[in-house]
């Protein structure tokens, strides 16, 4: 995997340890920032008819592994928890011992943001986690389930209103602390983040492949919303035919 961006980098290969330089997060931070991560066709699909994970080809595990071993929380969807039959983060003793190193939790928490709570207590992503998620949930969330996410030994977090929004979920993680936060999907929630202009940055993946297809995209909102961001770096992987890049929000656009 090689930048393609920067001649500096002499065409050099990237290793796990110049990845996580690359991506480190920026110092310091005072309020949560939200990285997003996905990978799309490149013809726009975000899955290839099955799910998302399908699309995913080897330097895209590499960075999707890095990018966990770099981040305070997981953020994602209970749609997407479902339909990928998500785990917890895990991460085997090497990685733990680089994390609690730099002053990060061993394992960090998959954050849940569920309207409804309907996350089942047997579900992997709480049965199987080596540390219990946390879910994000509104006040239409019926108290049986919140009261079974709770004797499972998960954190759920009850927002007044009947939906959650962007400045929610950043009040909630800001809360405990957790600045460094990557966002996992799926499109309602990062269409809902972008219609709430709280996304800080987005690493895109393109997989080397099209695939047509009624899939949609990586975003998905009732309006259509301009976030203007720029490149920050691109990667490519002669090995797979990936393309990766990385896009941070224009600041200037802000003023």
């Amino acid at each position: 995997m090689r930048r393609i961006d920067d001649l500096s980098a002499n065409g050099n290969d990237l290793d796990e340890a110049a990845l996580r330089v690359l991506y480190a997060y920026p110092e310091p931070l005072t309020t949560p920032w939200i990285r997003v991560n996905f990978v799309s066709s490149v013809d726009g699909a975000m899955t290839d008819g099955s799910t998302v994970g399908a699309l995913a080809t080897p330097s895209d595990k590499t960075v999707f592994t890095v990018l966990r071993h770099l981040a305070d929380a997981i953020l994602v969807g209970a749609g997407t928890v479902r339909a990928e039959n998500y785990g917890g983060a895990g991460g085997d003793a090497r990685v733990r011992s680089w994390r609690t190193a730099r002053g990060l939790a061993a394992v960090p928490p998959v954050v849940i943001v569920s309207a409804t709570a309907r996350i089942e207590p047997t579900a992997r992503v709480v049965a199987e986690a080596s540390r219990k998620p946390i879910v994000i949930t509104s006040s239409v969330a019926e108290s049986d389930r919140i009261a079974g996410l709770r004797d499972a030994g998960v954190e759920v977090v009850r927002c007044a209103g009947d939906s959650i929004g962007g400045t929610d979920i950043r009040a909630v993680l800001a809360e405990r602390g957790m600045m460094r936060v990557l966002c996992e999907g799926g499109p309602a929630l990062l269409g809902q983040l972008l219609d709430d202009d709280v996304v800080d940055e987005l690493c895109l993946t393109t997989a080397p492949v099209a695939v047509s297809g009624p899939a949609g995209r990586i975003a998905r909102g009732p309006d259509a919303v301009r976030r203007p961001m720029r490149p920050a770096h691109i990667l490519y992987d002669s090995e797979d035919a990936t393309v990766l890049t990385r896009w941070v929000r224009d600041r200037a656009s802000d003023r």
